[in-house]
């Protein structure tokens, strides 16, 4: 059994005891800690908070728990049912809402659920706001509503429509190019609430020929629900095999975009924020980030469009923040998350999805075709198993200096920056382990900066 607490939310599995996993009791808790928080930021205003939920199993029990905790703390609640995380972002902002929560344990297994915890912003909590709410939920400092100021519940299951209205009107999306181009279109949305949003987005864009794959928001997720290649298989063998002109898979809450080639081979996760903020530098130049696991090809077309690119911590709260102090045009994560700022700060895989058609549109290019025009990038994606009491800062400065001829940054455990390539080692904030990423412009030679990093990791643990 497992429950993680960190700044962006609460996330575990369910069932077991209270306090080792994500129960009832621990829902309640921190949904109470959650309002409390809030309720104290804004002077205990009479507040609005929107809910929405992703399709997994367990998402109506604790959909009911947390209706019930907010009304209980004198907050009104619009209730958006089965939606996906952008869409509840996007629905605090235009109902001028005081907060959200989306039930979601995004790519993780059916087991897990979570509370994302949204500010009024649409966005998720800061460090120092984070850390406060969490203080909180462990003093179980709250007081619920009396009778006469418990809040109320309105549903509204018009929220992902109006999320892809507001997509639809962006400055960028041509419906009607999109729509002439007649694209094929495969959709593998692990039956969850991709299954909704992204069939009627195509429908709303013009794609008549959409072959549906695992669409039925039941929450029996047909295979591990990270996009990632290995897990998708059959998408790239109908792709191929029905001669769509691309497929578009997500994870369960809609925030990640992969994409599928026409010729079934995979774009590429990481090439996914390349390919729309090439699309988006091409018409409105500027800056843009990523974090710092994310590819380097999106410096390269940055500085090539005659931007300038920036480096955030790994986390997208991190991301956004370092967005806003550059007034970044574009940015997100290497995962397959676009944030673009000028419709909310927050990743998007319906804001991706139509900025890409309306590229290819645009372009009159194959998926394959557009992939040749960005730098080949590889990356080595690794862990290494740590000791409890191992000490990271002793390794991370041994790193430093065993590579001080190189550029390193270090805003976010240690990122040695080679002529052809970088790796990234950084604590996990969930299990004790090093994340070791690393790229290149071969997946040997990204491999080769990963072991070379572990030897030297390993002889500094047995020093």
């Amino acid at each position: 059994m497992t429950l993680i607490k960190s700044i962006s939310g609460i996330r575990g599995t369910i069932g077991g005891p209270s306090g080792d996993a994500l129960t009832p009791v621990d829902i309640v808790k921190y949904t109470a800690a959650f309002a409390s928080f809030m309720k104290k930021k804004q002077k205990n205003k009479k507040m609005t908070f929107v809910v929405g939920r992703d399709a997994r199993v367990s998402g109506k029990m604790v959909e009911g728990l947390v209706v019930s905790t907010l009304t209980g703390m004198g907050i009104h609640v619009i209730n958006g049912g089965l939606s996906t995380t952008p869409t509840i972002e996007m629905a605090v902002i235009d109902k001028k809402a005081d907060g959200g929560v989306i039930i979601t344990a995004s790519h993780n297994p059916g087991q897990w659920n979570a509370l994302k915890l949204l500010n009024q912003n649409g966005e998720f909590l800061s460090d120092e706001d984070g850390k406060e709410m969490l203080k909180l939920a462990k003093s179980e400092n709250f007081i619920f509503s009396e009778v006469d100021d418990l809040g109320d519940v309105v549903t509204d299951y018009n929220l992902i429509d109006s999320h892809i209205q507001r997509v639809l009107q962006m400055k960028y999306v041509d419906t009607d190019l999109v729509s002439g181009a007649r694209f094929r279109v495969a959709v593998d949305a692990v039956n969850s609430t991709g299954g909704i949003a992204i069939p009627r987005l195509l429908e709303a864009m013009g794609v008549e020929d959409v072959i549906e794959l695992y669409c039925k928001p039941n929450g029996q997720f047909p295979h591990n629900p990270e996009p990632l290649p290995e897990n998708l298989s059959e998408i790239s063998k109908i792709v191929k095999n029905k001669k769509c002109d691309l497929g578009i898979v997500v994870d369960p809450d809609v925030d990640r975009l992969a994409l599928v080639m026409e010729n079934g081979e995979m774009f590429g996760e990481e090439y996914t924020l390349v390919a729309v903020a090439d699309y988006i530098l091409e018409n409105e130049p500027g800056n843009t980030v990523s974090n710092l696991s994310s590819t380097k090809a999106l410096r390269d077309i940055t500085e090539a469009a005659g931007g300038q690119y920036f480096a955030s911590a790994v986390g997208e709260v991190n991301v956004v923040a370092k967005m806003k102090e550059v007034n970044a045009v574009i940015g997100g994560e290497g995962n397959g998350g676009v944030i673009y700022p000028a419709l909310h700060y927050g990743r998007d895989a319906l804001v991706g999805v139509a900025l890409i058609l309306t590229l290819l549109a645009k372009r009159s290019m194959k998926l394959s075709e557009l992939r040749k025009t960005y730098p080949d990038y590889y990356i080595s994606k690794n862990k290494l198993e740590l000791k409890r009491d191992s000490d990271l800062n002793k390794v991370f400065e041994k790193i430093k200096s065993h590579y001080s001829e190189y550029p390193i940054l270090t805003i976010d455990g240690v990122k040695v920056e080679f002529p052809d390539g970088w790796v990234h080692l950084r604590p996990s904030n969930t299990e004790p382990v090093i994340r070791i990423y690393a790229e290149s412009t071969s997946m040997e030679k990204a491999q080769n900066y990963t072991d070379n990093v572990k030897a030297l990791i390993k002889q500094l643990l047995n020093e």
